[in-house]
């Protein structure tokens, strides 16, 4: 798919070159509002803004709402009023709100100048809820039917609002804006004639969420239930929208970037890879480089306070980074296990000590298969094949039962601590593998040199 949007692209631009514009009109009219987006947003700025003139006005709007904030941006800094106004008419409220929370001042005031009275209503609405919430995420525009209507009435009212709203397949009941159930568009066509009433065929065991409801938890019941859309209700148990499937997708697409970024020891970033420049990269990666840099200090303490002990026994000092990578390793496998479990909401805290458990059993087996196979390496290749005779059976030993301890407590600091910051209220990847992997690497060096002190001391 990538490679056909990309021949596309050139396609176009040979067009564009050659002045056939109307050619280029044909090709844009012929592809998905995604990838015209995609399209667009690899074009030079002055070429956006006269491709996307080319574009059908439904188009038009569909593509604008799928472009990123900084290609929206210019898009808008190249409109006339009426060129803005007929864009934002076309746009879902939940798009339009999101469009004037990403902007700059002086863009949001040009859109809210745009829209007409009824969208700027809702917009303000949208943007009074909590960022990152339900209410948020919500679009205000859903087909409501009424209980004592008939299935003749609903279908009236559904042609009759469809065109303004973003899902009509399920429909929601309602009575003084109280949500009472649900009934598909399929339970309306296969009623047995259309004076059947709506409250005969709906469904009353309704899920619904509340506005204050965390985006990520309100994405997670969409997946599990397989709904296309999840009425929103406020405090008083009124409903005020719903949340579509494909605001859930990308919700998912943002929470999973920023869980990934955060476990690789990077600040989560707004603007994508391609998008952003040295300058991007270099302040939402050195916060980390800097923490992690002085906290490797303890590790430099812990050899320096050792000095003597290296000094007589120096083989012990080629098994530190064996020794500490093993142990981030450990640490790692177990925090993004864990870390992926508590953001699909399998565990909570009080699972905590069946998870330490569990790791505990799991440690034990990968550190005994994992210290045999290192006295082995180390007897076969470091002291037989590389002839290091300071490499004694002794040495090996020492290696061998730290690196048994080390993936054991690698293991329950790598399952412990994002279940900590969940409870504390911290977001679980931040415990990810750079702070992990600082802390064991910490505890490896004091119980190695603690194992090598006791037993060649």
């Amino acid at each position: 798919m990538a490679e056909k949007t990309v021949t596309m692209e050139r396609t176009l631009q040979k067009l564009l070159e050659e002045k056939k514009y109307n050619s280029v009109r044909d090709v844009l009219v012929t592809m998905n509002a995604a990838d015209v987006a995609w399209v667009l947003e690899k074009t030079e700025p002055d070429e956006t803004a006269r491709l996307f003139r080319l574009l059908p006005r439904d188009l038009a709007a569909e593509s604008f709402a799928e472009m990123e904030n900084e290609c929206r941006e210019t898009l808008i800094r190249s409109f006339s009023d009426a060129e803005l106004r007929q864009v934002i008419s076309e746009m879902y409220a939940d798009d339009a709100a999101d469009l004037v929370e990403d902007m700059p001042a002086g863009v949001v005031q040009r859109i809210l100048a745009a829209a007409d009275p009824d969208m700027r209503k809702d917009i303000n609405a949208l943007l009074r809820y909590p960022e990152q919430s339900a209410g948020a995420m919500m679009t205000t525009e859903y087909v409501s039917l009424r209980p004592e209507m008939t299935v003749r009435e609903a279908f009236t009212r559904i042609r009759g609002s469809a065109v303004d709203k973003e899902t009509i397949y399920t429909c929601y009941v309602t009575a003084d804006d109280r949500l009472l159930g649900t009934v598909s568009v399929k339970d309306l066509l296969l009623a047995k004639n259309d004076s059947v009433t709506v409250d005969s065929l709906m469904e009353t065991n309704v899920i619904s969420v509340e506005t204050r409801a965390d985006q990520e938890q309100v994405a997670q019941m969409l997946s599990r239930y397989n709904f296309l859309a999840l009425p929103v209700v406020d405090d008083d148990g009124r409903m005020v929208g719903i949340v579509t499937f494909d605001d859930a997708m990308d919700v998912l697409e943002e929470e999973t970037t920023e869980d990934m970024e955060l476990m690789g020891g990077v600040t989560p970033m707004e603007k994508t890879y391609v998008r952003s420049n040295p300058w991007d990269l270099y302040k939402h990666r050195i916060p980390w480089l800097l923490l992690l840099m002085i906290s490797a200090t303890f590790t430099g303490m812990i050899i320096t306070s050792f000095e003597n002990a290296l000094a007589a026994q120096v083989a012990l000092t080629a098994f530190i980074p064996m020794l500490m990578d093993t142990g981030g390793n450990s640490g790692s496998q177990a925090s993004v296990s864990i870390i992926r479990a508590l953001s699909l909401r399998e565990l909570e805290f009080r699972d905590i000590l069946r998870v330490i458990w569990k790791e505990i059993r799991t440690a034990v087996m990968c550190g005994v298969t994992l210290a045999a196979a290192c006295f082995a390496k180390i007897m076969l290749i470091d002291r037989l094949l590389l002839g290091n005779t300071d490499v004694t059976v002794i040495v090996a030993a020492v290696v061998c039962v730290t690196m048994a301890i080390t993936v054991m407590i690698a293991k329950v600091v790598g399952c412990s601590l994002p279940m900590l910051a969940r409870k504390i209220g911290f977001d679980p990847a931040v415990m990810a593998s750079p702070l992990i992997t600082t802390i064991v690497d910490a505890l490896s060096l004091l119980v190695y040199f603690g194992i090598a002190t006791a037993l060649l001391f």
